[in-house]
């Protein structure tokens, strides 16, 4: 008490202290970066390795195993992933908790130059999963010619926002580039007697521009110039060839044209493939709405001066649209809360100058909370917002605990200094300890494993600077103004006791009565919550939500080896389905060869017409629906990893045909699974092959060798770069092909080959047989694995999760063959394994510190005795509105743990109290509850009024913050009302055993009546 009375008596030093705060949380607030999700790197990485057209069973056996072996020495994998198909090679790597960037750093050492020891490699790139993303605006220039457009983004958009000290970089795709091709006719060629490398080293060296000699004894010394380079399409078609037959111009042995070089479009947008993308990137020390707003701001500027003239610049995305919407919404959501809070405030005290104190409270502790984020390098983000959003909750329950105890001694009749010294020391244990309890829970959070628990320890930590900052506003500003500011009207001094706390008096008088009493209501709870765990198959389940920001990322994987044009289809009829869905507003589909990447734009949230949970859903079904008449394998979400399936069943051995027919019957039994939908599997991915097989006796009769077949056939499908021309101030590749179109295999086999007998049909030495194989071969762990992957429709992922359960069970797998679960079934039962490994954790270091702080072992059971009632009261939350249990949602039970038990505490804290004053343990159980019913009703009603926005919020947070709030209401309205009842029993049933027991110990002294001494008391210690 002493440091309290000299803060009481130090208030200029207060009042500064407030002023500073003031200063220092709003100059924080402004240097707090903001944006939609923190920076956080992943315990994951990717290697990537291309290898041109290598077949997929050479892929898995030259590229992929041996990158596994080296990293399998390499120490903090916790496993391996990987994908081999035609050219390619995937590996997805996850390390042990924690150790991410040290893995991927030596991932990103090994790998560098590792391409060298591959053959038929021709790079390894590798990347780290993060949040992070090098741009966050993004833009189209559509609807004009690609040369205006292109001139338009060089020269003037590019140059004006890259000077805007708010960009850092800005990236042009999408412009028409064409390509020079010579085409050489083999059947001149052999007439000149000349061969393709001829031709070649002849192009090659006629275009060249360079300095051959120096006159070193001229002035100046000038260097002599040799410069023969192509300057236009003729210098290329009139190049002089010697040959046997004399000077032949190319354009005699070969056609040379210009083409359009597809390869260089992004993709489509609505549609369209003559589009330009801009995307911008921001500097450093920049947020993304001060990036926007100057970027926005220059755009208004290029605009009115007439330099977007026959074409349009539209925004696709801004990032920083969502940040300003979440920001806006936990603004809202403070005012309100804080509103409401206030007015709770003034239907108990019915006193103005006490709402006018927690009025100050409010701001003061939501600024020093900036501050700590400030200092510990945290920013206004998706996570931070919703931390702030539930810590605001919380907010004022400490001062109105202090504030409503002072103001109570005062009505005592206590004078001013005393009221306030002795109202919070009455409160001063409970405050701590409810704190502390609040706090605790969040330990165990960071043993939650994955990017969620990265993202749950980074809200929890917001959580509690939030009430550390609050309690300090509590412990010294309240009791500074509540001295002399905080005054009584004349009447109430005097003031009597209120119906509710008459009659909630009574009725704990009547639980203290009869043992048959606390007994029942005791009962009656342990029924009710073990009927509540029925409820858990009804509600919902997912992982995470989805940010329903008005706005969706998928991907769409197609079969492999599909030609552009068929890829152009595949894009026209995506667009074509899309687009016809309510609320869909533009599509930009970027095509990445084997996979399309989709931005879909929905209308904004004020003109939407259909929620965006079922717009999502019609967007899938459509593209689900192309699947039976398109070259299309799956439709995922995209998440920071790559696609993402909610089923996934891993199906691991080593003999892919056995592994297929496996597949095969899981899809057939999961098909009986309602609300899946879209079934597939690797294994269905199947690419015809012409396996040549060679004629070894014809050959060795006419002298052919197979060196020789392979290298006709390599100058046949050869494209070979030569160089560059400049036409138009923009360099066009060069590239040099053959006239040989093979399109059907009797063509192909029509081919004829020199050989010293003449000209011989290719057929002569090869035979082609069909077969088929893989496109695709997945590996986990070294083994080889197939995986089934389905999406949901009209069906929550518990449910589905629960039949998956059961199908397996019943699923007879051969030896040597395994099923497990992968994607978001995996994550899921892995979340409520290590959830309820957290709650476990929290739940005895909430005991651990009420043990300590109440210097009793039986207290904590006692407080701790409402927590199953929490959980039934948050379930039937979740019932109720139908929203989905997910992690959370878990987490706001976690976070319940140490809210609920604050009144607990308050009611076991004041029990104490009256005991060591001499009170009866049945007096000294109905005083308290009829001392502590106020400040458990105001601190109940303004956290469940502060959460109570967040609950029916909307925008771009709302299904990250409304589980939340849901659980933390229903969960705190509950148990608050059951509070009040099951405490008192439960308490007076601890003290019927001890009773007993001492009755056991002293037999002679049983039935006798006497008075119990405080210190024989069940509860002291």
């Amino acid at each position: 008490m002493q440091l309290l009375r000299f803060i009481i008596g130090r208030k200029i030093l207060v009042t500064l202290m407030v002023v500073f705060i003031f200063i220092v949380g709003i100059f924080a607030a402004n240097k707090l970066d903001r944006e939609l999700f923190p920076a956080i790197s992943f315990d994951g990485a990717q290697i990537y390795a291309s290898a041109g057209q290598m077949t997929t069973l050479d892929v898995e056996e030259q590229v992929t195993k041996p990158i596994e072996q080296v990293l399998q020495n390499i120490n903090g994998i916790k496993s391996i992933d990987s994908s081999s198909s035609v050219g390619v090679s995937s590996i997805i790597v996850m390390a042990e908790e924690g150790l991410g960037e040290e893995v991927y750093t030596e991932i990103e050492s090994t790998m560098r130059g590792f391409e060298n020891d591959l053959s038929g490699v021709d790079f390894i790139s590798t990347f780290q999963f993060s949040t992070e993303q090098p741009y966050e605006f993004y833009m189209t220039i559509t609807n004009g010619s690609n040369a205006e457009m292109s001139q338009f983004a060089k020269k003037t958009l590019k140059s004006r926002l890259e000077a805007l000290p708010e960009v850092r970089t800005v990236s042009l795709n999408g412009f028409e580039e064409k390509e020079v091709i010579v085409e050489l006719n083999l059947q001149k060629l052999q007439e000149n007697g000349l061969t393709q490398q001829q031709v070649i080293q002849i192009i090659q060296q006629s275009n060249i521009d360079t300095s051959v000699a120096t006159l070193e004894e001229e002035e100046g010394k000038p260097t002599v110039r040799w410069t023969t380079s192509f300057n236009e399409l003729d210098d290329i078609k009139n190049l002089q060839i010697p040959s046997a037959q004399g000077i032949v111009e190319l354009n005699e042995i070969a056609k040379v044209f210009e083409e359009k070089n597809t390869s260089t479009s992004i993709g489509w947008q609505n549609g369209d493939r003559d589009f330009i993308f801009v995307q911008i990137g921001r500097a450093n020390g920049t947020t993304q709405i001060e990036m926007a707003e100057s970027v926005r701001a220059e755009i208004e500027k290029i605009r009115a001066e007439g330099l977007v003239n026959g074409f349009q610049l539209n925004e696709l995305v801004a990032q920083a649209d969502y940040v300003t919407d979440a920001l806006e919404g936990v603004s809202t959501n403070v005012l309100i809360g804080g509103l409401l809070a206030l007015v709770i405030l003034i239907l108990f005290l019915r006193n103005l100058r006490a709402t006018m104190i927690i009025a100050l409270s409010i701001p003061l502790s939501i600024l020093l909370t900036f501050t700590g984020m400030w200092l510990f390098d945290h920013s206004f983000n998706i996570l931070t917002l919703i931390g702030l959003g539930l810590g605001i909750g919380m907010m004022v329950d400490s001062s109105i605990v202090i504030l409503e105890s002072i103001y109570r001694k005062k009505e005592q009749g206590l004078q001013n200094l005393e009221a306030v010294l002795q109202g919070v020391k009455e409160v001063a244990t409970a405050v701590f300890a409810s704190m502390l309890t609040t706090i605790v829970v969040f330990v165990p959070i960071g043993l939650l494993g994955g990017e969620m628990g990265q993202f749950m320890v980074i809200l929890s930590l917001i959580v509690v600077v939030t009430l550390v900052s609050s309690v300090i506003v509590a412990f010294t500003l309240i009791p500074t103004l509540s001295e002399n500011f905080l005054k009584l009207k004349k009447k109430k001094r005097a003031r009597s006791e209120g119906v509710i706390i008459s009659k909630y008096g009574k009725l704990v008088s009547w639980i203290t009565r009869k043992k048959r009493n606390r007994y029942s209501i005791i009962t009656i709870f342990m029924v009710v919550f073990i009927s509540s765990i029925m409820l858990v198959t009804k509600i919902p389940m997912t992982v995470m939500p989805d940010v329903l920001n008005r706005y969706a990322e998928l991907m769409v994987q197609l079969e492999s080896g599909l030609t552009p044009a068929e890829r152009e289809e595949v894009a026209l009829k995506i667009n074509q389905k899309i687009s016809a869905i309510d609320d869909v507003e533009s599509n930009l589909i970027n095509d990445n060869i084997d996979m399309f990447y989709l931005l879909i734009n929905m209308t904004p949230e004020e003109e939407a017409t259909v929620e965006q949970r079922i717009v999502n859903e019609n967007i899938n079904r459509a593209l689900r629906d192309l699947q039976d008449e398109y070259p299309i394998i799956g439709v995922a979400t995209a998440d920071f990893t790559g696609m993402s399936y909610p089923v996934v069943l891993e199906i691991k051995g080593n003999d892919l045909e056995q592994l297929s027919e496996i597949a095969s019957n899981v899809i057939s039994e999961m098909t009986s699974v309602e609300g899946l939908v879209g079934i597939t599997s690797s294994a269905n991915r199947k690419l015809n092959e012409e396996l040549i097989e060679l004629k070894t006796d014809q050959m060795k009769e006419d002298g052919v060798t197979a060196l020789q077949v392979f290298g006709q056939f390599q100058e046949w499908s050869s494209r070979i770069p030569v160089g560059e021309i400049r036409l138009s101030d923009t360099a066009s590749s060069i590239f040099v092909t053959t006239n040989i179109d093979i399109n059907d295999k009797s063509s192909f086999l029509e081919q004829e080959i020199p050989t010293m007998g003449g000209m011989q049909k290719l057929s002569t030495y090869i035979d082609l047989m069909p077969t088929e194989v893989p496109s695709e071969i997945k590996r986990k762990d070294g083994e080889r694995m197939i995986t089934v992957m389905a999406d949901l429709e009209d069906r929550d992922l518990g449910s589905v999760n629960r039949d998956i359960e059961e199908l397996l069970s019943d699923f007879n797998v051969p030896a040597g063959y395994t099923i497990g679960v992968g994607g978001s079934l995996q994550e899921q039962q892995e979340a409520q394994q290590e959830m309820l490994m957290i709650l476990g954790i929290a739940i005895f270091l909430v005991y651990v510190v009420m043990a300590v702080q109440f210097n009793s072992l039986i207290h904590p059971f006692i407080v701790m005795s409402i927590i199953p009632m929490t959980a039934t009261g948050a379930l039937l939350g979740l019932l109720i509105t139908q929203s989905e249990l997910s992690v959370l949602s878990g987490m706001g039970m976690v976070f319940l743990i140490g809210i609920v038990l604050n009144n607990a505490i308050l009611l076991i804290d004041r029990t104490k109290q009256l005991r060591l004053e001499g009170y009866d343990v049945k007096d000294a159980v109905v005083e308290a509850g009829k001392n502590r019913i106020r400040p458990i009703f105001m601190t109940t009603l303004t956290t469940a009024g502060g959460m109570f926005p967040l609950a029916i919020a909307s925008g771009a947070a709302s299904n990250y913050q409304s589980p939340l709030a849901i659980v933390i209401i229903s969960g705190l309205l509950f148990a608050t009302l059951i509070t009040l009842l099951l405490i008192p029993s439960v308490y007076m049933l601890f003290e019927d055993i001890k009773r007993g027991l001492q009755s056991l110990v002293s037999p002679t002294r049983r039935g006798q009546k006497r008075k119990m001494s405080v210190s024989s008391g069940i509860i002291e210690k």
